[in-house]
Formats: structure tokens, sequence, C-alpha cells
């Protein structure tokens, strides 16, 4: 997988580059100091995945991102941990706090791996099926998956896609967060973000910005945390 770097901090993009250059099937294209420096880059090459910076003289990179092709990742790599909502918004793959430990960056690495292979396969067509009590049909990648409700542990929107989670597997089809929503028991399944759909029933534990469901956080969004919490956290909290 082909990336850049955006990042108006030299020091920041050598760490990035190093980052990189230890971890296996990326190659570094381009690195930039600003979104405005690599446009003309991106607009004449294609571009698999983008580490971006946020906080940036001009334009910044949450602005910038909501104008990068759909058919390019973007991880984001910044010191604020105060945008990482926001980031979801704009389909990020994944946000890394600096400075970024090998690890964690292998980790977000391996995610957009996970996604462009699915990506690639044909979605076309893809749609829900049958509904049915505790499960639906979803046809993805020229199959038919049986999805049970219960092993469903979140759905993601990201791009023109949904990529649900369960307990097994990842399950990927062509189909906008609302239109899924809209399938799924309303006592079982709630939007935490414009980006997350949760099964409240693997909520591991929550706090003000954020449900952990096994080793995923999942950003809860403001304008969904009001709804969240009272009918879904508050009213189950037990009392002395």
């Amino acid at each position: 997988m082909n990336c850049i770097i955006i990042d108006d901090e030299p020091l920041a993009r050598e760490a990035i580059e190093m980052l990189i250059n230890q971890t296996d099937n990326l190659d570094l294209i381009g690195s930039f100091n600003s979104p405005e420096t690599a446009t003309g880059f991106m607009e004449s090459n294609t571009v698999e995945l983008v580490f971006l910076d946020i906080q940036m003289p001009g334009i910044n990179g949450i602005e910038f991102a909501r104008s990068i092709p759909k058919e390019t990742f973007v991880i984001f790599t910044t010191a604020y941990s105060e945008f990482a909502t926001d980031s979801y918004e704009v389909d990020a793959i994944d946000y890394l706090i600096k400075p970024v430990k090998l690890e964690r960056f292998k980790k977000a690495v391996e995610k957009a791996h996970t996604y462009s292979k699915l990506f690639k396969a044909d979605y076309a067509n893809n749609k829900i099926e049958q509904v049915a009590d505790d499960f639906f049909f979803v046809k993805a990648d020229r199959r038919i998956f049986k999805v049970y409700f219960n092993s469903i542990l979140f759905i993601q929107g990201l791009k023109d896609y949904v990529v649900m989670h369960t307990e097994n597997q990842k399950v990927i089809t062509a189909m906008n967060i609302k239109t899924i929503c809209d399938q799924l028991p309303k006592d079982m399944f709630v939007r935490v973000s414009k980006s997350y759909v949760i099964n409240v029933k693997h909520i591991g534990s929550v706090d003000n910005n954020t449900v952990y469901i096994g080793t995923n956080e999942i950003p809860i969004g403001s304008i969904y945390r009001d709804y969240f919490f009272s009918e879904f956290v508050t009213k189950k909290i037990v009392g002395r």
C-alpha cells in the first residue's frame, strides 16, 4: 500500500517516516508540510493512504480530509486527543496520538490493509436480502451471509459502505449506515455517532466520549451523547 505524510512539523514527518520504514507493506511516495502542497501531487498520483496531521496553518486536517477521494484512506496523527470524534466523522481509518508507538502504528496500518482488501471486492450489488426475528441475510462479496444480531459487536460506516464487525468476521456491504440501522432491533442497537452503530449487549464500559467493546474504542458523537446515555446507560445504573 502506498502512502504519503502531511504534517507541518519536520520532526513529526521524520517520526512517521521512521515508523513507515519499520512496517511491512507500506511504500512512502511523498512527504508534505501542508495540505496545499500535497493537493497537486494527489491530483496526479493515486494515493492509497494518508498519514494526516490535524492542527496545521491554513487548511486543517479535518477540513482537508473532506476533500480526499473516497478511494483514499486517512489515518490521523496528532498531539490532540480532543479531535478524535471529529476524525471519525470524516471516515478516518484510525486516530493516532503523538508520539506514536510502533505497535499502535502497525495496528492502524493493518486495519487500513484489511479494509483495502475488502473494498477491492465487488460490492456493487450488495444489500440486505431478508430480515428475521434474530438475524438478517446480507449479500456481500458474491455470497449471502447469515448474520445474527447478537453476534454483531458494532457497525462502522466508512466511505460508501458499512462494515459489520461480528464476533468472528467482518462483513462489508455497499449501503449507508442509516439504511442498515433501520433494519436493526431498536432495543439492542443504538447509533452513537455519524459513523458508528453499537450493539449495547456487547458494551464493556463507557466514559463520556467513548464506548469500549472488547479492544475497540468507539467514539461518541456530541449530538448522539444525551440520547445514548439517557436511554441505554443512566437507566441501567445500579444505585446504592
